[in-house]
């Protein structure tokens, strides 16, 4: 239980899809000066060494940021994404890869506030020792679903939360749904941002059949593969599920993706789904 750490996978095609979202949602909460929080379900330890054993055994960076970092000609949709990993790697050199955590930290304002969670006994301290300096940031070892839900609503009455569990125990596709339908009917007006993988279709299909029934309104998905579905093990694809998207996602969403495909998919065959599940 909870033994996947994400340091073997930090900087794949998964984390660039997700934290691509990420960046431009945050940046968007941002065009308005008033504060607003920012949940985290499934912090993770928020940084990670591209360079450490961990991550050198997989080299899954390989296949995403790191053929990012040497493009010299990026879509303008991409570029606050990659100005978060520059600022990040200080020395032009990629050795550092932050999690959603540091990216939050990172792009976020003095009045706007940090509220992050994390199960993992290891990742917690790393975790904490990040974010201990921060007055904006508060971190909870606990059950994200748990304790973000007693969270909402936010004083602020602005949010964005991210979840994001591993999904090696089979019932957080379950979970999932579950949490953002009680977190919806707590705080409706919230930006939430579910990333799922897409190791077994049927489970994803199931979610989304899930979401559509539960009453929701807008809600758009955005999925990045690098190459088809396929029956054996692994992780061929990943998305994030967007429910109330600001409006100028989708056009922001639809060149980097396509670029993403390009760029990022495996002979040929990396594709890309921009769709409205559930429409306003």
């Amino acid at each position: 239980m909870l033994s996947d750490r994400h340091v073997f996978h930090a900087g794949n095609y998964a984390d660039v899809l997700k934290h691509l979202v990420l960046v431009e949602c945050l940046n968007y909460l941002k065009l308005k000066d008033k504060p607003f929080a920012y949940f985290d379900t499934h912090a993770g330890p928020g940084m990670y060494a591209l360079d450490s054993e961990f991550a050198l055994k997989t080299g899954e960076f390989q296949g995403g940021i790191a053929k990012l970092w040497v493009e010299e000609a990026l879509p303008e949709a991409l570029l606050p994404y990659i100005e978060v990993i520059e600022a990040i790697n200080v020395a032009a050199e990629l050795v550092k890869y932050p999690g959603s955590p540091a990216i939050a930290q990172h792009l976020l304002r003095e009045q706007d506030r940090l509220q992050l969670c994390e199960l993992h006994n290891t990742e917690i301290d790393a975790l904490e020792a990040l974010l201990r300096i921060d007055g904006r940031a508060e971190v909870w070892h606990e059950d994200g679903f748990n304790r973000v839900e007693k969270l909402l609503p936010p004083r602020e009455r602005r949010a964005l939360t991210l979840i994001d569990p591993s999904y090696e125990i089979k019932e957080d596709y379950e979970r999932v749904v579950d949490f953002v339908i009680a977190a919806h009917r707590k705080f409706a007006q919230g930006l939430y941002l579910i990333w799922y993988p897409v190791v077994e279709r049927a489970r994803i299909d199931q979610m989304e059949a899930d979401l559509q029934r539960s009453g929701i309104r807008n809600i758009q998905i955005y999925e990045l593969g690098i190459t088809n579905d396929t029956e054996a093990r692994g992780m061929t694809s990943s998305g994030m599920i967007v429910i109330n998207p600001q409006w100028t996602l989708k056009q922001r969403m639809d060149p980097a993706l396509k670029f993403l495909v390009e760029t990022l998919g495996i002979d040929g065959n990396g594709f890309a789904r921009v769709e409205q599940l559930v429409e306003e």
